[in-house]
């Protein structure tokens, strides 16, 4: 199943790294090819010869190596397997990752590659729940990256806690089913909208709301990660466009509708985005000034278009799965069910965003999946990890449709 897959295997300074040569042979016996980049902290506790001769390749250890760098520079090196997987993943690693720190070959490999991403952290359980270092770790998920644990346990330093690198048969199985995974999806193609939008009252005041636009790129993320062809329309946030996904930056609802109708035709359509409802009947060319009178600006106010329902509702080129949000603050699963009625969606995504559960701008989300005649209650997830159970629950409904 595995043949011609192949991973690059980046091995960093832990403890944990004795481990990997077991890793690689479990990886070899699945017919897995792998390469090695082995840094200077690794070689204090595994050595190149001893993973060249389970790899049966050439282990990769300097940035500035002529002969590497002629037979396969570390630009190559990073594009050429179908997978990156960093093991043990230290919080140097990380943190290097998430800042787009280039200083070795590690580190360099990761900031050039645009194959997707695992890694399976391994350090002190103080060091793991540093406040730094989950902040990197979910920056790198909003990215696209994959963790593999860690594992609660016993340490070497002889504290205990959440840092222990997940086990060889654990990364392998991790390994196993991203490369299995892989191209559930290609072929199709999407668009996802993301993030909130700006309503112009005059060239300096907005009406907007306060969406961030995480569980939208996240949902991006996870669709190309499964081979799909992923246009992602997003309204203003600090967010980077996750790998593989071409980003159509707008401004209002009207610029978003636009753009989602110039992408088309598109097999999936999943708006995340937090449209807003209204926009300023008539923008101000200039700013609008106070005169001293106690009066109020008379702002009249104009709906803005329906960009699920009109998705939902086209006679021509309707995405065969709609997918919408629901972001209530009361009444969540009956409210959304009547919006996916009203919308003519297939799918609807609701979740609660009042201020007490730090879904808006969080990196958490709970969510409630509501189909026709079918409501699931899925856990308290990462955003990131909604988007993959969403990327999955999508592929399977294509593959039983057309099947």
């Amino acid at each position: 199943m595995y043949k011609n897959k192949n991973i690059l295997l980046i091995i960093t300074g832990g403890i944990a790294a004795y481990k990997m040569p077991e890793t690689v042979r479990r990886l070899r016996e699945q017919n897995i090819g792998v390469r090695c980049i082995l840094t200077k902290a690794a070689k204090e506790f595994v050595t190149p010869l001893a993973l060249s001769a389970v790899s049966g390749e050439k282990v990769y250890e300097d940035l500035f190596d002529l002969d590497d760098e002629s037979e396969m520079g570390h630009i190559q090196l990073s594009r050429s397997s179908d997978l990156v997987v960093v093991a043990p993943a230290t919080a140097d690693i990380m943190a290097k990752a998430a800042c787009g720190l280039a200083n070795d070959l590690a580190s360099t490999t990761l900031l050039a590659t645009d194959k997707p991403v695992m890694m399976a952290p391994a350090m002190n359980v103080r060091m793991w729940e540093h406040a730094a270092t989950q902040t990197n770790v979910q920056t790198l998920k909003s990215r696209g990256v994959e963790m593999i644990g860690p594992d609660e346990g016993d340490m070497a330093c002889g504290e205990f806690g959440f840092g222990r690198m997940a086990e060889p048969l654990d990364i392998v199985a991790a390994v196993k089913k991203r490369l299995g995974t892989e191209g559930l999806l290609s072929g199709k193609r999407a668009i996802v909208t993301s993030g909130p939008t700006h309503e112009p009252i005059d060239p300096v005041r907005y009406i907007a709301n306060r969406s961030s636009g995480k569980q939208g790129h996240a949902i991006a993320a996870s669709l190309a990660k499964l081979g799909c062809e992923v246009t992602l329309v997003s309204g203003p946030t600090q967010l980077t466009a996750p790998d593989g996904v071409h980003l159509v930056q707008i401004e209002s609802a009207r610029d978003m509708l636009n753009a989602c109708q110039k992408n088309l035709p598109v097999d999936i359509a999943v708006c995340a985005a937090a449209v807003a409802d209204w926009r300023v009947d008539v923008e101000a060319d200039q700013k609008l000034k106070k005169d001293g009178s106690g009066q109020m600006p008379d702002l009249k106010l104009a709906e803005n278009p329906d960009i699920l329902a009109s998705l939902s509702q086209a006679t021509k080129n309707r995405p065969a799965l709609v997918v919408g949000f629901a972001a209530e603050t009361e009444k969540v699963i009956e409210h959304a069910t009547a919006k996916r009625a009203r919308k003519q969606c297939d799918w609807i995504i609701a979740n609660d965003v009042s201020p007490s559960t730090g879904t808006f701008g969080g990196n958490e989300n709970t969510v409630h999946f509501i189909a026709k005649n079918q409501c699931e209650d899925w856990p308290r997830l990462s955003k990131s990890e909604v988007a993959d159970r969403l990327a999955h629950k999508i592929a399977d409904y294509l593959k039983e449709v057309s099947s």
